[in-house]
């Protein structure tokens, strides 16, 4: 017997209790009735395309999803979902090798939605010294390779802070997506020997942002981070990849580097 999995309604309701909304709140955001929203929710009104969609604007639904709450009401899906080789795709690999290249030498890379690196500009090899092989083989995955004890924890000075800040990264994503993967991937993070869930949680930053403090041969390395997304994605691809460049947070290291 083929168990089907859960209705439209169902999900919605997942969706709608994930943002931490009430009916009432959604149903005045999409402008429907709460009544109707109520009968979609137990399934005892079938919505339509249009409304799904507008649901799902509202609750902020990730592309992916959205596919998959209309293909669940027995829509087709819309949103597109092409492989980032695809040749529709030449301008944005254009604009993001071009950046890139551009930010060198400082480190800048490309990851998908589960941390994993699509494209990179192999700035400053120094920072990966030490780290075992296997997490600099393809498919390198961010998380892995800063939280792992056999990558980068052991040279990142403030290890305790930036491994909170990491996790609540981790987390938020994982709130909005509800993505089986990024769960995964937080236990295993979790499971890393030589941090706990209270280390650095309350340590402040000495500047406007929390740094990334690196030991290597050539000294302390202090970099920023700052995260790049492309507006009003119509693609699902296009909407699961970010653009992560760090700038150097000190003299030392803009003269180092």
């Amino acid at each position: 017997m083929v168990r089907k999995g859960p209705g439209i309604g169902d999900r919605l309701r997942a969706w709608r209790e994930r943002r931490h909304l009430s009916q009432m709140e959604l149903s005045l955001r999409a402008e429907v009735s709460s009544r109707h929203l109520s009968f979609v929710e137990t399934g005892r009104a079938r919505p339509g395309r249009q409304l799904i969609l507008r649901l799902a604007e509202e609750l902020q639904i990730p592309l992916r999803d959205r596919n998959a709450l209309l293909v669940s009401a027995g829509f087709a899906p819309v949103f597109q979902h092409r492989p980032f080789s695809d040749p529709s795709f030449d301008s944005v690999r254009a604009i993001l090798e071009l950046a890139l290249e551009k930010h060198k030498p400082f480190p800048a890379y490309v990851i998908d939605r589960h941390w994993t690196v699509v494209a990179s500009n192999a700035a400053i090899p120094e920072m990966y010294e030490g780290v075992a092989p296997e997490l600099l083989r393809q498919p390198i995955n961010v998380i892995r390779l800063m939280l792992d004890p056999r990558g980068m924890a052991s040279r990142i000075v403030n290890f305790a802070a930036w491994r909170v800040h990491l996790l609540a990264q981790l987390r938020r994503q994982l709130s909005l997506t509800a993505d089986p993967v990024l769960e995964r991937l937080l236990r295993e993070a979790l499971a890393y020997p030589g941090g706990s869930a209270e280390d650095g949680a309350h340590a402040p930053a000495d500047g406007p942002t929390m740094p990334l403090e690196i030991a290597t041969r050539f000294g302390r390395l202090r970099f920023m981070g700052a995260t790049t997304v492309f507006g009003t994605p119509a693609d699902v691809t296009l909407e699961e990849i970010a653009l992560e460049v760090l700038y150097p947070a000190d003299a030392f290291t803009e003269k180092t580097v």
